[in-house]
């Protein structure tokens, strides 16, 4: 190959090359800018446009301060101590074994019916605060709970016993005679 077919290869090779970049950058006169010769040029256009139009960075600033901004690292840390603060006011002290919504799922035996469970459990206790209707079973249940004898129990001692209005000082006078 000869040198000018090299060198004409070269400059088509360029060629394609700069094509490809001008395509990749668009049309400079496409740009929003005042200048538009130079992306540079353009770049720091608006560089000095946001400096001078936009909020500054400044750490100090209290919250809702519209005229400044915080930088990533302020914003993150006021973020943690939002979440640790809701956490806070969710677990209200609880310790450490409840403080997560899995503990307290776990503590109430992850019962998505947990206050129904509950209000059956204390519907079922025998009160001694008013009158209750119990099933043969659960009467039989609460005197084995309590110790107390059934009303079978109570009627066969009644009945060994005899009548208990029974007038024995005048069974005593009638054995005297």
């Amino acid at each position: 190959m000869s040198l000018e077919t090299r060198i004409v290869a070269l400059a088509q090779a360029m060629g394609a090359d700069v094509k490809a970049l001008t395509v990749a950058q668009g049309s400079l006169s496409a740009l929003n800018t005042t200048t538009k010769t130079s992306l540079v040029a353009a770049i720091n256009e608006l560089m000095t446009l946001i400096g001078s139009a936009g909020a500054s960075i400044d750490d100090g600033a209290g919250n809702g301060n519209t005229a400044v901004t915080w930088s990533a690292d302020k914003i993150f840390d006021s973020i943690e101590a939002a979440k640790t603060a809701v956490k806070n006011d969710l677990v209200g002290g609880a310790g450490a074994a409840l403080d997560t919504l899995n503990e307290l799922a776990a503590a109430l035996g992850n019962d998505p019916s947990f206050a129904a469970t509950i209000a059956t459990e204390i519907a079922n206790r025998v009160r001694f605060d008013a009158a209750q209707t119990l099933t043969s079973p659960q009467q039989a249940q609460a005197r084995a709970n309590i110790g107390a004898a059934s009303a079978a129990d109570v009627s066969g001692l009644l009945t060994g016993l005899g009548t208990y209005d029974r007038d024995y000082a005048a069974d005593y006078t009638a054995a005297k005679v």
